[in-house]
């Protein structure tokens, strides 16, 4: 599917929300494109609607610190559900859901630093569509279940295997690690990390699944 026919799908998911605060939930595994999806379908729906038709919350604010990750022996395994803050991510997409009259703000994950940074986004007052992304949305597992209690529609974002694993060599290239170093984190984390994600592709409460086409 390309940008245009997703951004009237969004549209369309926000009308059916009468006048309330929709949340989009968009699932996958790494390197599908969900992010720049989401930031994407978030710029085109301003565009064309004003600065308060959508919003973007990534789930990536929710990683653990690597302090945290230390302290768990979660530093091998970054990316992998249990190093995420889940209950407080569902806790911000109640916020946006229940809170609809003042600032709410968003976590981010920042690649440079390779940590997490408070209130890099804000969802404004009256801003119609939350689009927020992860790769584990979809997944049945302790807590991010609970996900699915406050998305309205979830969909599932794909690519083929070969280029998920371009995109995220260059990724961890592009994060300071040797090409060597890259593609044994990859091998190593991310691809199992997306065997996990995988395993929700079919479920029943996924909404839509297709490739991302870009504008084409």
């Amino acid at each position: 599917m390309n940008t245009e026919e997703l951004t009237y799908l969004a549209r369309e998911l926000t009308e059916r929300g009468r006048g309330g605060r929709v949340v989009l939930g968009l699932a996958g595994p790494p390197g599908a494109g969900k992010s720049t999806l989401a930031r994407v379908l978030v710029e085109e729906l301003r565009r064309r609607y004003g600065p308060l038709a959508a919003a973007y919350v990534p789930l990536d604010g929710f990683h653990l610190s690597n302090a945290q990750l230390e302290r768990l022996g979660l530093t091998s395994r970054k990316g992998s559900p249990p190093t995420f803050d889940v209950h407080g991510y569902v806790a911000l997409l109640r916020r946006l859901v229940a809170e609809g009259d003042h600032d709410v703000y968003v976590p981010d994950f920042d690649r440079t630093l390779d940590e997490p940074v408070a209130a890099r986004h804000v969802v404004r007052p009256g801003t119609a569509l939350v689009v927020t992304e992860g790769n584990y949305l979809a997944c049945e597992l302790p807590g991010w279940s609970e996900v699915r209690e406050v998305v309205d529609e979830l969909w599932y974002v794909d690519a083929e295997v070969e280029e998920r694993r371009r995109r995220l060599v260059e990724r961890q290239s592009a994060g300071g690690r040797t090409p060597e170093e890259a593609r044994e984190w990859v091998r190593g984390n991310d691809m199992p990390n997306a065997e996990i994600v995988e395993a929700s592709r079919d479920a029943p409460w996924v909404k839509r699944r297709f490739h991302w086409s870009g504008h084409d």
